[in-house]
Protein backbone atom coordinates (compact mmCIF):
# COMPACT_ATOMS: atom_id res chain seq x y z
CA UNK A 1 0.00 0.00 0.00
CA UNK A 2 1.63 3.11 -0.66
CA UNK A 3 1.18 6.51 1.14
CA UNK A 4 -0.96 7.78 -1.21
CA UNK A 5 -3.41 5.35 -0.84
CA UNK A 6 -3.60 5.20 3.07
CA UNK A 7 -6.73 5.85 4.71
CA UNK A 8 -7.18 8.87 6.08
CA UNK A 9 -6.68 9.32 9.98
CA UNK A 10 -8.68 11.47 12.15
CA UNK A 11 -7.44 15.32 12.27
CA UNK A 12 -8.71 18.68 13.22
CA UNK A 13 -10.43 20.29 9.90
CA UNK A 14 -10.37 24.05 9.47
CA UNK A 15 -11.45 26.13 6.33
CA UNK A 16 -11.28 29.71 6.12
CA UNK A 17 -14.56 30.31 3.75
CA UNK A 18 -14.40 32.20 0.29
CA UNK A 19 -16.92 34.19 -1.61
CA UNK A 20 -20.03 35.89 -0.05
CA UNK A 21 -20.87 33.45 2.81
CA UNK A 22 -17.12 33.66 4.66
CA UNK A 23 -17.97 35.75 7.22
CA UNK A 24 -20.51 32.76 8.30
CA UNK A 25 -18.84 30.36 10.47
CA UNK A 26 -20.27 26.99 11.90
CA UNK A 27 -17.91 25.07 14.06
CA UNK A 28 -19.08 21.48 13.76
CA UNK A 29 -18.53 18.45 16.98
CA UNK A 30 -17.67 15.30 16.03
CA UNK A 31 -19.05 12.35 18.28
CA UNK A 32 -17.74 10.13 21.56
CA UNK A 33 -14.71 7.70 20.30
CA UNK A 34 -15.63 9.04 16.93
CA UNK A 35 -13.47 12.06 15.04
CA UNK A 36 -13.88 14.55 12.01
CA UNK A 37 -13.74 11.54 9.73
CA UNK A 38 -17.47 11.11 10.58
CA UNK A 39 -18.46 14.31 9.93
CA UNK A 40 -15.85 15.55 7.29
CA UNK A 41 -18.41 15.27 3.87
CA UNK A 42 -20.44 17.72 6.16
CA UNK A 43 -17.54 19.83 6.91
CA UNK A 44 -16.31 19.92 2.92
CA UNK A 45 -20.06 20.51 1.45
CA UNK A 46 -20.14 23.24 3.65
CA UNK A 47 -16.49 24.40 2.73
CA UNK A 48 -17.39 24.25 -0.61
CA UNK A 49 -20.37 26.84 -0.21
CA UNK A 50 -18.35 28.90 1.02
CA UNK A 51 -18.86 29.14 4.78
CA UNK A 52 -15.86 29.33 7.18
CA UNK A 53 -15.82 26.15 8.92
CA UNK A 54 -13.84 24.46 12.02
CA UNK A 55 -14.25 20.82 13.21
CA UNK A 56 -11.49 20.54 16.03
CA UNK A 57 -10.32 17.09 17.35
CA UNK A 58 -11.54 16.03 20.73
CA UNK A 59 -8.90 15.09 23.24
CA UNK A 60 -8.88 11.20 24.24
CA UNK A 61 -10.47 10.79 20.60
CA UNK A 62 -8.93 9.35 17.32
CA UNK A 63 -6.33 7.05 19.40
CA UNK A 64 -7.37 4.61 21.55
CA UNK A 65 -9.63 4.08 24.50
CA UNK A 66 -6.97 4.22 26.80
CA UNK A 67 -6.11 7.93 25.91
CA UNK A 68 -10.26 8.48 26.17
CA UNK A 69 -10.04 7.05 30.31
CA UNK A 70 -7.54 10.04 30.50
CA UNK A 71 -9.93 12.58 29.69
CA UNK A 72 -13.31 14.16 30.70
CA UNK A 73 -16.47 15.76 29.85
CA UNK A 74 -15.29 19.41 30.70
CA UNK A 75 -11.52 18.65 28.38
CA UNK A 76 -14.09 17.81 25.44
CA UNK A 77 -16.05 20.62 25.54
CA UNK A 78 -13.27 23.21 26.23
CA UNK A 79 -11.64 21.74 22.76
CA UNK A 80 -15.11 22.13 21.15
CA UNK A 81 -15.46 25.74 23.02
CA UNK A 82 -11.84 27.18 21.82
CA UNK A 83 -12.23 26.66 18.22
CA UNK A 84 -16.02 28.10 18.28
CA UNK A 85 -15.07 31.45 20.20
CA UNK A 86 -11.86 31.30 17.54
CA UNK A 87 -14.35 30.89 14.56
CA UNK A 88 -16.90 33.41 16.16
CA UNK A 89 -14.09 35.81 16.86
CA UNK A 90 -13.30 36.36 12.77
CA UNK A 91 -16.60 35.97 11.29
CA UNK A 92 -20.09 38.23 11.82
CA UNK A 93 -22.37 35.22 12.35
CA UNK A 94 -21.53 31.62 13.88
CA UNK A 95 -23.31 28.43 14.45
CA UNK A 96 -22.91 25.61 16.43
CA UNK A 97 -23.09 21.90 15.38
CA UNK A 98 -22.35 18.44 15.64
CA UNK A 99 -23.05 14.99 15.75
CA UNK A 100 -24.19 12.98 18.58
CA UNK A 101 -22.70 13.37 21.76
CA UNK A 102 -21.35 16.15 19.85
CA UNK A 103 -25.07 17.86 19.01
CA UNK A 104 -24.81 17.34 22.77
CA UNK A 105 -22.04 19.76 23.13
CA UNK A 106 -23.24 22.17 20.39
CA UNK A 107 -26.30 22.62 22.50
CA UNK A 108 -24.18 23.64 25.67
CA UNK A 109 -22.00 25.63 23.74
CA UNK A 110 -25.22 27.47 22.05
CA UNK A 111 -26.58 27.65 26.13
CA UNK A 112 -23.42 29.39 26.85
CA UNK A 113 -22.91 32.22 23.96
CA UNK A 114 -24.78 34.03 21.37
CA UNK A 115 -25.26 32.17 18.65
CA UNK A 116 -26.61 32.36 15.09
CA UNK A 117 -28.10 29.27 15.28
CA UNK A 118 -27.53 25.28 15.96
CA UNK A 119 -27.99 21.47 13.68
CA UNK A 120 -27.75 18.65 14.92
CA UNK A 121 -27.44 15.04 13.59
CA UNK A 122 -29.10 12.51 16.04
CA UNK A 123 -28.03 14.32 19.20
CA UNK A 124 -27.55 12.17 22.27
CA UNK A 125 -28.94 13.68 26.21
CA UNK A 126 -29.93 9.99 27.60
CA UNK A 127 -28.89 6.09 27.01
CA UNK A 128 -30.92 3.49 26.17
CA UNK A 129 -28.99 1.17 28.59
CA UNK A 130 -30.57 1.33 32.43
CA UNK A 131 -26.86 0.63 33.99
CA UNK A 132 -26.09 3.73 32.85
CA UNK A 133 -27.94 5.38 35.99
CA UNK A 134 -25.20 3.19 38.39
CA UNK A 135 -22.17 4.13 36.53
CA UNK A 136 -20.72 6.16 39.19
CA UNK A 137 -20.33 3.41 41.39
CA UNK A 138 -19.81 0.58 38.18
CA UNK A 139 -16.91 1.62 36.85
CA UNK A 140 -15.46 1.08 40.54
CA UNK A 141 -16.26 -2.56 39.67
CA UNK A 142 -15.72 -3.01 35.43
CA UNK A 143 -13.61 -1.15 33.52
CA UNK A 144 -14.21 -1.46 29.80
CA UNK A 145 -17.33 -2.75 28.15
CA UNK A 146 -17.66 -3.03 24.07
CA UNK A 147 -18.92 -0.38 21.93
CA UNK A 148 -22.37 -0.31 20.78
CA UNK A 149 -22.83 -1.59 17.18
CA UNK A 150 -26.17 -0.87 15.27
CA UNK A 151 -27.40 -3.70 13.46
CA UNK A 152 -28.77 -2.43 10.10
CA UNK A 153 -26.67 1.03 8.73
CA UNK A 154 -25.21 1.90 5.32
CA UNK A 155 -22.52 3.77 7.09
CA UNK A 156 -19.01 3.17 6.06
CA UNK A 157 -16.50 2.41 9.16
CA UNK A 158 -14.05 4.99 9.68
CA UNK A 159 -10.43 4.76 10.96
CA UNK A 160 -11.24 6.89 14.54
CA UNK A 161 -8.52 4.58 16.07
CA UNK A 162 -8.65 1.62 18.61
CA UNK A 163 -12.15 2.21 20.47
CA UNK A 164 -12.55 -2.05 20.41
CA UNK A 165 -13.22 -0.93 23.89
CA UNK A 166 -15.28 1.54 25.82
CA UNK A 167 -14.12 2.73 29.34
CA UNK A 168 -16.90 3.37 31.97
CA UNK A 169 -14.99 6.06 33.11
CA UNK A 170 -15.70 7.89 30.32
CA UNK A 171 -19.33 6.61 29.82
CA UNK A 172 -19.81 8.76 33.37
CA UNK A 173 -17.80 11.66 32.30
CA UNK A 174 -20.46 11.54 28.90
CA UNK A 175 -23.64 11.14 31.49
CA UNK A 176 -22.50 14.66 33.31
CA UNK A 177 -22.29 16.39 29.56
CA UNK A 178 -25.69 14.99 28.89
CA UNK A 179 -26.88 15.96 31.99
CA UNK A 180 -25.02 19.48 31.68
CA UNK A 181 -26.21 20.16 27.80
CA UNK A 182 -30.28 19.04 29.06
CA UNK A 183 -29.62 21.65 32.04
CA UNK A 184 -28.86 24.48 29.47
CA UNK A 185 -31.34 23.52 27.03
CA UNK A 186 -33.26 26.24 28.18
CA UNK A 187 -31.00 28.93 27.69
CA UNK A 188 -30.18 28.65 24.44
CA UNK A 189 -31.61 31.52 22.37
CA UNK A 190 -31.61 30.80 19.06
CA UNK A 191 -33.30 28.38 16.57
CA UNK A 192 -32.45 24.85 16.41
CA UNK A 193 -32.69 22.79 13.60
CA UNK A 194 -32.68 18.58 14.21
CA UNK A 195 -31.95 15.90 11.83
CA UNK A 196 -33.51 12.65 13.59
CA UNK A 197 -32.87 9.19 12.08
CA UNK A 198 -36.46 6.72 12.66
CA UNK A 199 -33.89 3.72 13.15
CA UNK A 200 -31.23 4.34 16.02
CA UNK A 201 -29.74 2.06 17.84
CA UNK A 202 -27.24 4.40 19.52
CA UNK A 203 -29.37 7.59 20.74
CA UNK A 204 -32.86 6.35 22.51
CA UNK A 205 -36.41 8.67 21.50
CA UNK A 206 -35.80 10.17 25.14
CA UNK A 207 -33.56 12.48 23.74
CA UNK A 208 -35.62 14.11 21.13
CA UNK A 209 -38.31 14.27 24.04
CA UNK A 210 -35.63 16.17 26.04
CA UNK A 211 -35.27 18.43 23.32
CA UNK A 212 -39.02 19.07 22.82
CA UNK A 213 -39.33 19.88 26.34
CA UNK A 214 -36.06 22.04 26.95
CA UNK A 215 -36.55 24.09 23.42
CA UNK A 216 -40.09 24.73 23.11
CA UNK A 217 -40.09 27.33 20.49
CA UNK A 218 -36.73 27.56 19.55
CA UNK A 219 -36.96 23.91 18.22
CA UNK A 220 -37.34 25.29 14.70
CA UNK A 221 -37.11 22.69 12.46
CA UNK A 222 -37.05 18.76 13.18
CA UNK A 223 -36.21 16.25 9.45
CA UNK A 224 -37.16 12.98 9.63
CA UNK A 225 -34.40 10.99 8.27
CA UNK A 226 -36.35 7.12 7.11
CA UNK A 227 -33.28 5.55 5.85
CA UNK A 228 -29.93 6.62 8.10
CA UNK A 229 -28.68 5.00 11.19
CA UNK A 230 -26.73 6.70 13.74
CA UNK A 231 -24.01 8.29 11.96
CA UNK A 232 -26.27 9.71 9.59
CA UNK A 233 -23.55 12.22 8.17
CA UNK A 234 -22.18 8.71 6.72
CA UNK A 235 -25.14 7.25 5.48
CA UNK A 236 -27.91 7.60 2.90
CA UNK A 237 -29.74 10.45 4.14
CA UNK A 238 -26.51 12.03 4.39
CA UNK A 239 -26.69 14.90 1.32
CA UNK A 240 -30.55 15.75 2.09
CA UNK A 241 -28.97 17.02 5.67
CA UNK A 242 -26.00 18.68 4.05
CA UNK A 243 -28.18 20.41 1.38
CA UNK A 244 -31.02 21.38 4.42
CA UNK A 245 -28.46 22.37 6.96
CA UNK A 246 -26.78 24.62 4.40
CA UNK A 247 -30.01 26.44 4.19
CA UNK A 248 -30.85 26.75 7.64
CA UNK A 249 -27.32 28.36 7.88
CA UNK A 250 -28.09 30.40 5.21
CA UNK A 251 -31.70 31.77 6.48
CA UNK A 252 -30.36 32.39 10.10
CA UNK A 253 -26.93 34.46 9.16
CA UNK A 254 -28.39 37.40 9.40
CA UNK A 255 -28.44 36.64 13.40
CA UNK A 256 -24.67 38.39 14.36
CA UNK A 257 -23.15 36.84 16.89
CA UNK A 258 -20.64 38.27 20.04
CA UNK A 259 -17.84 36.62 21.85
CA UNK A 260 -19.49 38.32 24.68
CA UNK A 261 -21.65 35.55 27.29
CA UNK A 262 -24.88 35.95 27.90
Amino acid sequence: MTESSLPPRPAAFSYPGHGPNARIGVALCHGFTGSPLSIMPWAQHLADLGYAVTVPLLPGHGTDWRQLALTGWKDWYRSYEKAFLDLAGRTDACFTAGLSMGGAIALLAAARYPVAGVSVVNPGLSFYDWRVRIIGLLKYVQRTTVPLQEDQTNAPATDDGDYSLTPLSAVHELKKLFAAAVRGLPRVDAPVQVFKSRTDGVVPPTSMALLRKGLGANLAEVMDLASSGHVATLDVDAPAIFARSGEFFAAHARRTTSLETP
